[in-house]
């Protein structure tokens, strides 16, 4: 199978997929390719919380022309997979010299598959791009074409607790990698101060607490499928559920705007996080640090994309408050504003190269110490 992720994030999809038990784990670009049965199927699209999409390959053959793409899409023996009455749609993505329109791809593979149903029972399955009963991926790379069944249906980050949302909310999967990435692991206490609609907070709770990613998502492609197996799933989902863990630590979240405090509530509510999460309607640079061990901050500040504010004097004042008000503190953010950067005036001790949408971002980690950093390590190394 092939598990579909962010730039960035190969690395930590397959550390996520060697901890659920997958084989022959392979990272590629935005992917990671391995080895599962139908439960693992099943596991994967319900815990990975860096997957976007989980795809099970069935068929790969050469075309360089409609005729040989046409030809190898009827090699397939489509019956095993739907009934004439069935519905499908397909999405193609094409890197190669010999098709240019993804559009054509999709129709010449329709007439393909519509074809064969045809000429073998006089009926025809439909096409339906909403709720299709089977997704078909095509992937073309120059001369290799790659068919794949999509297991997961709508993206992965669609996890089904986020109903209410602000003007530049964080994809799940992004926010999710970057706390993985922020080695966040539930054993401490966690804030983010410009919390939105809650989606830090709620991927926070749900790694900090070994919730599973998409115990709240209402369907999975897999459901439709021929082979679908409920007691199977049941018994997966069962098995996630009783990895859960207690979380002794606070969670919480600050944010300005009275409209995405009360957002981010119901989204919590939704997600059923309420219990290890606090959400205060406050300015961050107003703030103090609130808990007496190491606070492990994450955020997503504006960057001025979709939002009007003064770029130079927001970021000096993230770095000020930080500084001054957040000892004994890690804190991490994402932004796609490279400029504003130099003004938060506090080095960087790590800056990774991500991507939010289309625009190319760094998440940056900033350590602030108890003290100066000079005394803190004069006291390691006594």
């Amino acid at each position: 199978m092939i598990a579909k992720t962010f730039f960035g994030f190969e690395e930590i999809l397959a550390q996520e997929l060697k901890n659920l038990g997958a084989q022959d784990v392979e990272q590629g670009i935005r992917m990671v390719s391995f080895r599962g049965d139908k439960g693992f199927m099943y596991k994967a699209n319900l815990a990975l919380r860096t997957a976007l999409k989980i795809l099970k390959p069935i068929y790969h053959f050469r075309a360089t022309n409609e005729e040989s793409l046409y030809k190898g899409m009827g090699g397939i023996n489509w019956s095993t997979f739907m009934n004439a009455n069935q519905t499908f749609v397909i999405d193609s993505t094409i890197h190669s010299d010999y098709f240019k329109h993804s559009q054509f791809i999709s129709q010449k593979c329709k007439d393909a598959i519509v074809d064969q149903f045809r000429n073998k029972s006089g009926q025809r399955p439909s096409i339906d791009k909403d709720f299709p009963d089977l997704r078909i991926n095509v992937h073309i790379d120059k001369d290799q074409v790659s068919v794949a069944l999509d297991t997961s249906g709508t993206s992965l980050h669609q996890r089904g607790y986020r109903t209410a949302t602000n003007i530049a909310p964080i994809n799940e999967v992004l926010a999710a990698g970057m706390l993985l990435l922020s080695g966040w692991d539930g054993q401490g206490d966690f804030m983010d101060p410009m919390c939105g609609s809650g989606t830090i907070l709620a991927e926070a709770a749900m790694i900090a607490c070994r919730i599973p990613a998409n115990i709240n998502r209402k369907e999975f492609a897999f459901e439709k499928w021929r082979d679908w197996d409920n007691e199977l799933f049941d018994e997966i989902v069962t098995s996630l559920l009783k990895k859960v863990r207690e979380f002794h630590y606070s969670i919480i979240g600050f944010d300005k705007a009275p409209s995405a405090v009360l957002k981010a509530k119901d989204n919590i509510r939704n997600a059923n996080l309420e219990e290890y999460i606090t959400i205060k309607e406050y300015n961050f640079f107003s703030s103090q640090k609130q808990t007496s061990g190491p606070l492990h901050i994450v955020f997503n500040p504006p960057y001025g994309e979709r939002l009007d504010i003064e770029m130079e004097r927001f970021y000096k004042e993230i770095g000020d408050t930080l500084k001054q008000n957040y000892p004994g503190t890690t804190a991490w953010f994402i932004t796609a504003n490279l400029e504003a950067l130099k003004f938060v005036g506090l080095k960087p001790s790590r800056k990774i190269k991500l991507f939010n949408g289309s625009l190319e971002a760094r998440l940056v980690k900033y350590e602030m110490y108890e003290g100066s950093k000079r005394t803190k390590f004069q006291n390691t190394s006594n």
